[in-house]
Parts: C-alpha cells; sequence; structure tokens
C-alpha cells in the first residue's frame, strides 16, 4: 500500500513539475505539499482563479503594512497570512494546469512573471507606507533588487533553455518565510523592520552579483559554442 502510495505521489509530482528545477531548501517539504493540495482543488477553480487568489495574497500583505501605520503594529501579522495565500495561488495554479493536462505553457509563463512583478511592487510599497525618512528607500532597493533576480532568471532561461526560479538554496518560498519572519520580529521588536530590510537587500545584492556572474559565463560559452559550429 504504502509502496503504491509513493508511486502515485512520484507520478503526480513529475506530472505537475514539467519545465521547472528546483534547488531551494524548502523544497521537499513544499513539493510534498503541491502533490497533497493539486489533487484536492474543486474542479469549479481554475488555473486563471489561483493566479489571482495568489494576488489576492499580495493585497492583503500590502493591507497588513497599511493598517499597522494607522491603526496597530500587530496587524504585520495580518501579512504573514497574505504570503501563505500568495504561496497557494502562486504555486498551484500552472502545476494544477499541468495535473488536468490543460497547460498554456507560454501564457501562463507571461501571467505569472507579469503577476509576480505587481506583487514584489505591492510589496515594497507597503514597507516605504510603514516606515519614514530615509529608511523608506529600502521599499525602492528591494523592488529593484527582486527585479534584477527576476531579470537574470529570464535571461537564463533564454541562454540555457532551462527555467529554474531558485538562486541556490534560496527561491521565492524562502522569500516569503523571510519576510514573514522580519515581519514577527518587527511586531516584538519596533523599528528591527528596518535593519532586517537592510540585511534582506544586501544578500539579495550579493546573490544578484553571484548569479549575473553566473550567468554571463553561461551566455558567453554558449557564444563560443555557436561559433564553432
Amino acid at each position: 500500500m504504502n509502496l503504491t502510495k509513493s508511486r502515485n505521489s512520484e507520478a503526480v509530482f513529475d506530472a505537475i513539475s514539467k519545465d521547472r528545477h528546483r534547488t531551494n531548501i524548502l523544497r521537499k517539504y513544499e513539493q510534498k505539499a503541491l502533490v497533497f493540495l493539486v489533487q484536492r482543488i474543486p474542479s469549479f477553480i481554475s488555473s486563471d482563479m489561483l493566479t489571482g487568489i495568489g494576488f489576492i495574497g499580495s493585497l492583503i500583505t500590502v493591507f497588513s503594512f497599511i493598517l499597522a501605520t494607522y491603526v496597530d503594529r500587530n496587524f504585520l501579522l495580518l501579512g504573514i497570512l497574505g504570503f501563505l495565500v500568495n504561496w497557494f495561488g502562486d504555486s498551484m495554479d500552472g502545476r494544477v494546469a499541468y495535473y488536468r493536462n490543460t497547460p498554456r505553457k507560454w501564457y501562463g509563463f507571461s501571467l505569472d512573471i507579469t503577476v509576480d512583478w505587481l506583487t514584489t511592487i505591492l510589496i515594497g510599497y507597503g514597507y516605504m507606507v510603514y516606515t519614514d525618512g530615509v529608511w523608506e528607500m529600502l521599499g525602492f532597493v528591494f523592488v529593484v533588487m527582486y527585479g534584477w533576480a527576476m531579470i537574470t532568471t529570464l535571461l537564463r532561461y533564454k541562454v540555457t533553455g532551462k527555467y529554474t526560479i531558485d538562486s541556490g538554496l534560496f527561491g521565492p518560498t524562502e522569500v516569503r518565510v523571510l519576510i514573514s519572519a522580519i515581519l514577527i520580529a518587527e511586531v516584538l521588536f519596533e523599528g528591527s523592520i528596518v535593519y532586517s530590510a537592510l540585511a534582506a537587500c544586501v544578500i539579495l545584492f550579493i546573490i544578484n552579483i553571484i548569479d549575473t556572474r553566473k550567468l554571463v559565463s553561461l551566455a558567453n560559452d554558449r557564444d563560443l559554442a555557436e561559433k564553432q559550429k
């Protein structure tokens, strides 16, 4: 029984993971959760609806910053729920399409990237609403750093033909967990968010530099290979 269940889970995972190579730390736990959820999504919920649900999660996170600014700091914890909703919708939309054998690869790819970019802008805006003075600029810096990472991902896909959304052991899921931890820390220790955000931006900058160097090297190797042909 357990062997059959394991094989079924592997078959489901293979079906929903086409064109995706994951290297992030939480991938094993995330994969198990996705295999469990994808088989239980009601048939009336479409991939586009899941994309919309993910975007609603982003709006919840933004409103958590606004409520924390004008009502009570504890509303930042609502942002964690927003990230959970965002993860659910963003992770399930394409995988449900593959599981149902109704994928629209390029449509889904284009929509997903667009919504992800809007989500990044919203989170940066929420941070800027919550903070004051020069620290507001960290929200802008975060958007720039994450946008740089997205561009690198797209260019790597163009150069290598392989699509991966992770940078080594760090991916979008880890980013959500990291920001959620920052929100919890801010609720417990008011003012800590600016230092956490600064650290996060520095880490993203270092990761982007490393990934860009790797990308340029891959692009150069492809140029050499094409010249030889």
